[in-house]
């Protein structure tokens, strides 16, 4: 269900959305200075590798970036004709460092094998809001008189359980999210404008205030949902990724999520078979996505700051050990074009989200569970308990115990290994 929601969504907001700035959606002007300090700290064949493999897997347009010899040509802006040189470094034994403030896993001290995440920062990001926002997020579905399904719920009962199970094995942890509440002083209301502005530059010259049926398809073209959005999946996670930037300044975030398949009407939902797990980093960035300049800036930012080599191997071992406890198979994409499979377990793809192109640090994005799978949805029911019960002809963990559970023991795998 995310899949599609996501798709609709770049198809309202194109390139046009703010043209004059050639910026994302509410996105900042990016500050090129910044990366100075990156120069001579990535060879030449490193950059290729990462740009090929990992961030620009379905192509980029050569004005974009040039790569020479020694030097990669960005463009900075493409009314102005400026660009960025990055020089590369040599391929002497000791490069200089890449600068970063947070702390890859071979550069902790050894931990004893019962703390083996001590000192280390890790920010809790629960997915969604739940509460009182979760039907104008689209993750609310009820069952007949059944307790009601909201993602943002789910996923801030397991980081509250996760976070102990963290701080068992020494980690210090932040929350991103720790209510129902959004970070976000904005509203709706402040993105009405914006709202209208981005409908009329996309074909639709008087478009309605008022609130529509929510499966009428005609909603998209109305200033409501338009606002909507802008307020929870743009200014939310814009301004959760200042907390994690300025603030919370951790080494590791995890974004908690449950999947979902098309469930239709929310109060009369469609349960299905399939249940499955993936994982996502950064990576997989669309051509159209490089012609705005801040997603650019922000994913070579990101990739001279080598996130993705702690992300993988990291993102592997969660899913390794997520697919041992949960026994679920690995969700396939329908399509290539918006992500790229990474990795070896099979479990992993590499995509450009918000949230995983703004926290400047490793991002594992964890998606495991289809919600409205049969099996999931009477596991959700039964809510959360110690040890098992019967569920399904089966003795079961709480689907929230088993989901915090296997992720902090592939962290544990991981960081024992690693230090």
């Amino acid at each position: 269900m995310r899949v599609a929601v996501l798709a609709l969504c770049l198809s309202i907001f194109p390139l046009s959305g703010q043209a004059t700035d050639n910026l994302g959606i509410l996105g900042a002007h990016p500050r090129w200075s910044v990366l100075e300090k990156y120069q001579g700290t990535i060879t030449h064949d490193e950059f290729v590798q990462l740009i090929q493999d990992v961030y620009c897997t379905h192509g980029i347009a050569p004005d974009l970036i040039a790569i020479e010899e020694k030097s990669a040509r960005i463009l900075m802006n493409r009314e102005a004709q400026s660009f960025f040189t990055l020089r590369f470094g040599g391929d002497e034994v000791s490069p200089k460092p890449v600068p970063r403030l947070w702390r890859p896993a071979k550069s902790l001290p050894p931990a004893r094998q019962a703390k083996p995440l001590s000192n280390l920062r890790i920010a809790l990001d629960p997915g969604h809001l739940g509460g009182n926002w979760a039907k104008m997020e689209e993750r609310w579905f009820q069952v007949g008189d059944s307790r009601p399904v909201q993602e943002g719920d789910l996923t801030l009962r397991v980081a509250r359980i996760l976070a102990r199970q963290l701080r068992k094995l020494g980690a210090k942890v932040f929350f991103v999210r720790n209510g129902t509440e959004p970070i976000t002083r904005k509203r709706p209301g402040d993105f009405t404008e914006l709202a209208k502005t981005i409908l009329i530059k996309n074909g639709v010259p008087q478009p309605g205030q008022g609130a529509l049926d929510p499966d009428d398809p005609g909603k998209e073209q109305t200033i409501r949902w338009q606002s909507e959005i802008l307020f929870y999946r743009y200014s939310e996670i814009r301004r959760r990724a200042v907390l994690v930037n300025t603030k919370l300044h951790p080494d590791l975030v995890l974004c908690l999520h449950f999947n979902a398949e098309g469930w239709g009407d929310p109060k009369n939902p469609n349960l299905v078979d399939q249940n499955h797990l993936h994982l996502l980093v950064n990576g997989s960035y669309l051509k159209e996505e490089l012609e705005f300049d801040d997603e650019r800036f922000e994913m070579i930012r990101r990739l001279l700051s080598r996130a993705y080599d702690e992300e993988l191997p990291l993102a592997e071992s969660v899913a390794a050990s997520m697919a041992r406890e949960t026994q679920l198979p690995p969700y396939e994409y329908p399509t290539t074009l918006t992500t790229t499979k990474v990795g070896s377990t099979g479990y992993v793809y590499a995509r450009n989200l918000l949230a995983t192109r703004l926290y400047r640090c490793p991002v594992v994005y964890c998606e495991p569970y289809v919600m409205n799978s049969h099996d999931a949805f009477a596991r959700i029911q039964a809510g959360d308990y110690e040890g098992t019960r019967e569920i399904g002809g089966a003795e079961r963990k709480s689907i929230f115990r088993e989901y915090a559970d296997s992720v902090a023991d592939g962290l544990a795998e991981y960081y024992r290994a690693a230090r």
